[in-house]
């Protein structure tokens, strides 16, 4: 399911979310411009987590000091697809999180849930060697927040499966539940084994500790 809109408007311009999904795409465009350097970039700033759990880099290109890894992570993409489905996720949910949070809540809600998704990430198998890197960890939280805030939202959602393609408006409570249901089932299965790919439990994670700062923030505003 591709989510394209909802049909919730803003009432004020979602700046923080504009400048996330620019900063996030103008990062992945200077990736491409370094060639065979870009695998040393990624390296340097992506969160491999036997580094952070021994505070000791494991790689000769990591040269930044291992926990602001948690940070730096957030902003690196694997590829074209993987940086577009980040940002139309972000789009999507993170205008109407932003106007409940306000500007500055927001990106300070946004880095938190983005730096406590990849420590459970690494929780999952903390001796790994595999680096951690992109935004979805983070939008989970959005979503996360999104999920409590307008569970009865509709999202315009562009449904695929083999040749059956039809765009249907669909429940947020429905979408997002379906979502994290299907990274629970999807990732349980690889708790405790060092491979690379999806970073399920870093969605997990985020989505869950997106609705709680959310609650927690949003009580005492």
């Amino acid at each position: 399911m591709i989510p394209l809109r909802d049909d919730i408007p803003s009432r004020r311009f979602p700046i923080i979310t504009l400048i996330l999904v620019v900063t996030n795409v103008a990062i992945y465009l200077y990736q491409l411009t370094l060639g065979q350097g870009e695998s040393i970039f990624i390296w340097k700033y992506a969160a491999v987590p036997r580094a952070v759990t021994s505070l000791h880099q494991v790689h000769p290109a990591s040269t930044i000091f291992p926990l602001l890894t948690l940070f730096t992570s957030q902003f690196l993409h694997g590829g074209f697809w993987h940086l577009a489905g980040n940002m139309l996720f972000l789009w999507t949910f993170g205008d109407n999180v932003e106007d409940k949070l306000g500007h500055l809540r927001f990106i300070m809600f946004y880095i938190i849930c983005g730096v406590l998704s990849v420590i459970i990430q690494i929780a999952t198998f903390p001796g790994a060697e595999i680096p951690i890197i992109g935004a979805s960890g983070a939008i989970a939280g959005v979503m996360g927040a999104y999920f409590l805030r307008f569970p009865n939202a509709r999202v315009l959602t562009l449904i695929i499966v083999f040749f059956f393609i039809r765009i249907v408006r669909v429940p947020a409570v429905v979408f997002l539940g379906f979502w994290f249901i299907f990274q629970v089932l999807v990732g349980a299965p690889g708790i405790g084994m060092a491979k690379g790919g999806v970073a399920y439990f870093a969605h997990i994670g985020g989505f869950i500790s997106g609705m709680i700062l959310f609650k927690v923030m949003e009580k005492y505003k």
